[in-house]
């Protein structure tokens, strides 16, 4: 098979679909990857050593969208939307579930989308997706320290606080992988952390692995109301996989925070769990409602590129070998793990998710193959 690597076109995206290892891989598997120059740049992969794995270095980005399969990390935009055709099997993050008019295209077009994002193992998890949500859920409190600082706009509170002064109150929506790597880091951080969850095993595990240095609370409108409003640092860390993000805290409830309160919301790929966020670029990561500052960067690893794709790559590599050694019907046919992850094929939406945020019929995979 011929696997295209492209150059990321996403503002400040410094990803790479593959590392020169996972290129050197699938050649010695006995396929063909054709990248596109400088698209490792990044992530600090000269093109030298792309081609010391045996890939194929182009100027032209069409002969790499011209390849039977495309390994990316974020999903395509701007002329990228032109390039998608029948049959492409299109490897990648996508989100569907918050963007109508890409999932039109992948539909109009009958890509063979396969999304990161849905991929699942035996337990259910996202393998796929885990690598880049224990990332980013460092980087909220990062970000987030970083925009309760003055000159940033916040209101001057220093997570750690220092003896004689109060720490800095971090509450965190959803106890999953973000959630649990957004702990971990204000832990560090010093902060006084509360992690809302509907599901108590969930919280029984986090307080027990935190030895008990966080306050768990069941998620519901009066626990949110009340967390929201004393947080310095809110951190939305929602997942519902595929689908959209529900909407837990509204305007009325930001607008009765205290101003200069930070928050950022992880979900913002997948449409925000929280009613005043939209999604913002690396180039200008922020914006002010009712004096409450909203970091929403919707491809936070993307600024820490070196770390972010040995963790992607690391976990992307092997779906991608077996969608080249088996090719990508016989592999939906029988690995229903990486069957999973295909939200488009030929011009149908197959994951459920998907269809219900946009109003589409959903069609059993199984039954197009």
């Amino acid at each position: 098979m011929r696997i295209g690597i492209p150059k990321e076109v996403k503002v400040r995206e410094y990803r790479v679909g593959a590392q020169p290892a996972g290129v050197r891989q699938l050649v010695q598997a006995g396929h063909q990857v054709v990248v596109e120059s400088g698209a490792g740049l990044g992530s600090g992969f000269p093109d030298a050593d792309y081609e010391r794995a045996g890939g194929v270095l182009v100027d032209d980005v069409a002969a790499v969208w011209a390849c039977e399969m495309v390994a990316k990390v974020k999903e395509p935009v701007g002329d990228e939307i032109g390039r998608l055709r029948p049959g492409l099997i299109l490897y990648t993050y996508l989100h569907l579930a918050a963007n109508r008019d890409l999932t039109r295209a992948l539909l109009d077009r009958e890509v063979r989308a396969i999304a990161y994002e849905t991929v699942r193992d035996r337990n259910g998890g996202l393998p796929l997706l885990r690598p880049m949500s224990e990332i980013a859920g460092r980087m909220s409190v990062q970000v987030g320290a970083s925009c309760l600082q003055r000159e940033n706009g916040g209101k001057g509170v220093l997570l750690s606080g220092v003896p004689g002064t109060r720490k800095g109150r971090v509450t965190i929506i959803g106890g999953g992988t973000v959630g649990a790597a957004a702990a971990r880091m204000a832990i560090g951080h010093g902060a006084e952390v509360t992690v809302l969850d509907v599901n108590a095993d969930r919280m029984a595990y986090l307080e027990d692995v935190f030895d008990n240095r966080i306050e768990t609370l069941h998620s519901n409108p009066e626990t949110i109301e009340d967390c929201c409003m004393r947080a310095d640092l809110l951190i939305g860390a929602v997942l519902v996989p595929g689908r959209a993000a529900p909407k837990l805290v509204d305007e009325a409830l930001i607008a009765s925070m205290a101003p200069g309160s930070v928050v950022v919301d992880v979900a913002v790929d997948q449409g925000g769990c929280i009613e005043t966020c939209r999604p913002t670029t690396h180039d200008a990561p922020t914006f002010s409602v009712h004096d409450v500052v909203h970091y929403c960067v919707a491809n936070m690893p993307g600024a820490v590129p070196r770390t972010s794709t040995y963790a992607l790559t690391n976990v992307t590599l092997r779906p991608a070998l077996e969608i080249a050694n088996r090719g990508v019907a016989e592999v939906a046919r029988h690995s229903p793990l990486i069957a999973a992850g295909v939200n488009t094929w030929d011009g149908r939406c197959v994951e459920p998710g998907v269809a219900d945020a946009h109003g589409l019929e959903a069609i059993e995979l199984a039954s197009l193959l």
